[in-house]
């Protein structure tokens, strides 16, 4: 049978092409229409994710015109959001038929620096975050100066061993190569002995180590504790400077 021009592969591609572009068109139109409506004008904004800024911080940021549609593009309101310091990263999703759902990721703080102003926090990238210590308590370790590769080591902790970050009261450089960690007792952990007084039963534990510490090389210690513990040793000082050795010192 004689084949029509019609019914050709490029006429069929064609074809294909017309319809998907009056659909797009008409989409298009039925968008245009939408923001017009007063019934589609954004009437509220919810905002995820937030830990330490404030909802209505975020909700100020996106100054929202009183006339904007949810169908409005949402670009220049999530570059707002996303230009704030503590902002790690912002998705703007629409909610029929008049909420803007605004989820936020932050850069959270991973230790307190000392400054001219007092206590200031400071990301793993070290960098200042606008947040009042005096307005929201913060729990966290102190790095002595603003050291990125000590703020580093203190955000990759708090990321890898929660649990190890939670016990990390102070880091600070005791020489060019050398840093040294303050870490509470294990939760629990008595090291006492009859006759101790009650400030002595959680003594601080220092860590000594190299400037290049790894996370992997500081959880080292914790088979030492543990054997150190079962034994009642009372432990000053764990030393990681030396290669593939845990060294303990005992008071």
């Amino acid at each position: 049978m004689k084949e029509t021009r019609l019914s050709r592969p490029g006429w069929k591609i064609l074809g294909v092409l017309l319809l998907v572009g009056l659909l797009m068109a008409a989409a298009w139109g039925t968008r245009a229409g939408a923001r017009s409506m007063a019934f589609f004008r954004v009437r509220a904004v919810e905002v995820k994710g937030t830990q330490y800024l404030r909802p209505e911080e975020i909700v100020a940021r996106l100054d929202v015109d009183t006339l904007a549609s949810l169908w409005d593009d949402v670009e220049p309101l999530r570059r707002r959001i996303a230009n704030h310091p503590q902002v790690s990263s912002v998705e703007i999703a629409r909610k029929m038929p008049g909420t803007l759902v605004v989820t936020v990721e932050e850069n959270l703080p991973v230790a307190l620096v000392p400054t001219a102003k007092g206590l200031l926090p400071y990301d793993s990238l070290g960098k200042q975050l606008p947040i009042d210590p005096s307005r929201q308590p913060l729990d966290l370790p102190v790095v002595a100066t603003r050291d990125p590769i000590l703020l580093k080591l203190v955000g990759a902790i708090r990321s890898l061993e929660p649990m190890l970050y939670a016990r990390v009261q102070e880091v600070r450089r005791t020489g060019r190569q050398e840093i040294q960690l303050t870490l509470s007792p294990v939760e629990g952990e008595a090291n006492v002995e009859p006759g101790d007084t009650v400030p002595e039963r959680r003594r601080s534990l220092r860590i000594r180590a190299t400037a290049g510490l790894s996370v992997a090389r500081l959880a080292d210690i914790f088979p030492v504790e543990s054997d150190l513990a079962r034994r009642k040793a009372r432990v000053d000082e764990l030393d990681l400077r030396y290669r593939d050795q845990v060294i303990a010192r005992l008071q």
